[in-house]
């Protein structure tokens, strides 16, 4: 398969394991890379073996060889970077969150689409083998049929001062690791008869930071009468990004869902018995990564497309709505 020729859009420190290790481990290019320092740039450039750098964000876009751009900037810049991706013809692996609210994706979905190209949000979890196990429990009988899905993001605060606290650039605990746990109970949507709807939602504040949730904690349903539960938080005193489903028989339970290169178990337990899983370690990114190629290069359909993220980030709207918080607003009038 011919290689994918990726533009990276800043030197930000999830990139790389979200692009770098990736590329380098799947064979693809890593053609060019802009940062707003440009010495960080070069610096960047050089450590992790990137081609070139260039001028700046719109230099990457506009690069002639670049096919894919890498969005990994603050979360309001996902909507207007991943557009100007789009308009120049560019597909578009973007971090998430996909836009700063619903209406924004909606458009970015929609641009893509005229376009006649890809854009993909990156909750890579999702094709790793361990939520693909997670997801076959919850539906194969073993653990009986589906009663509850319960979702968890809880990290250490932020540093002061870190983006994330900041809400004119869409920062939030739901919008940074709260996202995955409302993607998680989306996946369950098969299952559960549709789309998860909000029960019930609350979420905090602390003072120093007014506007942006510090935690947030929400109750939902499915269609079918099967209940979730999202919990997030930017406060707590250790991680916890866990996933536990349970059955009318018993439960299937990942300690580190989203980080199984960390932890790759899944715990099974019917009555009396339980066992460990384990579904490797193997970069969930690259996992991703090597989707995105078949769909680019074969047209094999990937799961976290952008009418997946539309309904993701509805879901988020409706979720701050719900615990009396407001939807974060779009930059640059998009």
């Amino acid at each position: 398969m011919e290689p994918l020729r990726i533009g990276v859009l800043g030197a930000a420190r999830i990139s790389e394991n979200a692009i770098i290790r990736p590329a380098h481990e799947t064979g693809n290019r890593l053609v060019a890379v802009a940062a707003r320092d440009p010495q960080r740039a070069a610096d960047f450039a050089e450590k992790h073996g990137i081609e070139r750098v260039v001028a700046d964000y719109q230099a990457v876009i506009d690069d002639p060889e670049v096919e894919v751009v890498y969005n990994p900037l603050t979360n309001a810049q996902h909507g207007p970077w991943n557009l100007r991706a789009v308009e120049a013809g560019k597909h578009v692996l973007t971090e998430k969150p996909f836009a700063s609210n619903a209406d924004e994706a909606r458009i970015v979905r929609d641009a893509g689409k005229a376009a006649g190209v890809h854009v993909v949000e990156a909750f890579h979890y999702r094709y790793h083998p361990l939520m693909a196990r997670m997801l076959e429990l919850a539906g194969n009988g073993e653990i009986g049929d589906l009663m509850h899905v319960e979702a968890r993001m809880l990290m250490p605060p932020p540093g002061a001062g870190d983006l994330r606290w900041t809400q004119e650039l869409a920062g939030g605990g739901l919008m940074d690791v709260g996202c995955y746990a409302t993607h998680a109970l989306r996946d369950l949507a098969g299952i559960g008869g549709g789309e998860p709807r909000v029960v019930r939602a609350a979420g905090g504040e602390i003072p120093e930071y007014p506007g942006v949730d510090a935690w947030l904690e929400a109750d939902l349903d499915y269609p079918n009468g099967q209940t979730g539960r999202i919990v997030s938080s930017m406060t707590h005193g250790v991680l916890d990004f866990s996933l536990r489903i349970v059955g009318t028989k018993g439960e299937a339970y990942a300690p580190a869902f989203v980080l199984p290169f960390s932890d790759d178990r899944v715990i099974v337990t019917v009555g009396t018995e339980q066992r460990v899983e384990h579904l490797g370690t193997r970069l969930t990114y690259s996992y991703m990564l090597d989707a995105l190629a078949r769909l680019i290069r074969d047209g094999e359909p990937m799961i976290t497309d952008a009418d997946d993220a539309v309904v993701t980030m509805q879901l988020i709207d409706d979720l701050y709505l719900a615990a009396g918080m407001s939807p974060r607003t779009a930059l640059d009038g998009v």
